[in-house]
């Protein structure tokens, strides 16, 4: 049983990285500063197309592996937009929510999204590897959904007592954003439930922090009973190095499932070119596309938006590129239906 719950990485109760991971001792030195990033990139606020926003709600966060993976001198890099704070945050757009999911209908335990039949989501963290701009969790309660110990046994209680239940979803935050023991005590008691036959963790963290993906991790999604499926989350070709590839390689070779979401982003891969080539860099890597998402319609995010049609034509002129288990299924997730609304139809 799980008896207590690891701080946020940045929390002052951790005063020497000496004895942290890697993994850790990387997320601390994440970049939290525009002029850090601009900087280590070479970069003027100048060059920007619209002003960066320093005091944004959501603030900047990107570990250094996925900066070095930036152009060097590039504004328009696909991977700085993702993160970058900008001014087009703040444009008001209709219909653009703090809860675009409604996900607050579905909690019927501290902890507990349950949306789907047969599955339910854990919101195991708040904390995150990087702060995605167009993350639809960004204005999320996490302080009235934090697993206590006594609300981690209400949360498996519920799990217990849902009989059609038999996929437990592992979100965020970002999962693995919690050490090796407290992810090894949630999984231990999930696994002594018995309608309980899959485990599904959901992170960016192994695309822009491969070290995460360590010795211990390796080992206790390997011994659980729980079959395991993990799905990445990549948007971009340039995401997939060498590390990355190096760090997913154990996990498919220990029976875990690989899979990948990407969400279409206006001015990051709306291209038959860049979807065509993430779907390959990912095979590269052993990871199956998965699901395309159309952006949820979070507050500050409207200006990733790319509209259906559009979607759906290069949905289209993907399909006629690649062979068919490289082509992602292009979805909406629309609250009050039962499950993710296909739009490659």
């Amino acid at each position: 049983m799980l008896t207590e719950f690891e701080p946020r990485v940045d929390s002052p109760t951790i005063i020497s990285t000496a004895a942290l991971p890697s993994w850790q001792t990387e997320l601390k030195d994440a970049v939290r500063s525009i002029a850090q990033l601009l900087e280590q990139l070479n970069l003027q606020e100048t060059d920007l197309d619209q002003p960066a926003l320093a005091d944004a709600d959501f603030p900047l966060r990107v570990p250094l592996s996925y900066v070095r993976r930036m152009g060097v001198g590039d504004p328009h890099d696909p991977l700085l937009r993702q993160v970058l704070p900008s001014g087009a945050e703040l444009d008001p757009q209709p219909g653009f929510l703090d809860d675009p999911l409604a996900e607050r209908e579905h909690a019927p335990a501290p902890g507990i999204v349950h949306k789907y039949s047969g599955r339910a989501l854990v919101i195991t963290t708040q904390a995150c590897a990087v702060h995605c701009r167009y993350c639809f969790r960004q204005h999320f309660p996490y302080a009235d959904n934090r697993l206590s110990p006594a609300q981690w046994q209400s949360a498996l209680d519920y799990l217990a007592s849902a009989e059609d239940l038999h996929e437990v979803i592992f979100s965020g935050g970002d999962p693995l954003s919690l050490p090796n023991d407290r992810l090894a005590d949630l999984i231990a008691d999930l696994a002594r439930l018995p309608n309980l036959t899959t485990l599904r963790i959901h992170s960016r963290t192994p695309i822009v922090l491969p070290s995460r993906i360590d010795a211990g991790l390796l080992r206790l999604l390997k011994e659980t009973r729980l079959k395991t499926v993990l799905v990445v989350h990549a948007n971009h070709a340039n995401e997939i190095n060498g590390e990355v590839q190096h760090a997913l390689a154990p996990l498919r070779q220990n029976g875990t499932l690989l899979l990948n979401q990407a969400v279409l982003l206006a001015g990051v891969n709306d291209s038959t070119e860049a979807l065509t080539a993430l779907s390959q860099a990912l095979f590269s890597a052993d990871v199956l596309p998965y699901y395309l998402h159309q952006l949820d319609p979070v507050r500050g995010a409207a200006h990733f938006d790319v509209p259906d049609d559009r979607a759906q034509q290069l949905w289209r002129t993907l399909q006629a590129s690649l062979p068919g288990y490289l082509v992602p299924r292009l979805v909406r997730e629309v609250p009050g239906d039962a499950g993710k609304r296909w739009l490659n139809q």
